[in-house]
């Protein structure tokens, strides 16, 4: 959808198991947690290649071995704060 605006927002919420959350059904299937060791190991990040009708299309990051594959704009926005949050190790 174009003209739509994301705003990621990064925060410590303390321990998980204490929130109450009430994600949009229609937008989010389940929420889960990945620790930032886990994302920072090589062999969990991986790239997808989509191709388009006239060829080569673009490519898209995409985080492996958890409970779900995490790809498209969450990837997107997920290896961006691990560029600000650990420069040089990602």
């Amino acid at each position: 959808q174009q003209g739509m605006t994301v705003a990621p927002v990064v925060a410590n919420l303390g321990p998980l198991e204490a929130l109450t959350l009430t994600p949009n059904p229609d937008e989010v299937e389940e929420v889960f947690t990945l620790p930032l060791a886990h994302l920072l190991r090589e062999e969990n990040q991986g790239y997808t290649h989509f191709r388009m009708a006239s060829g080569y299309g673009y490519t898209l990051p995409v985080f492996l071995n958890g409970p779900h594959k995490v790809w498209g704009l969450t990837a997107i926005i997920t290896e961006l704060t691990l560029e600000l949050l650990v420069p040089g190790c990602y």
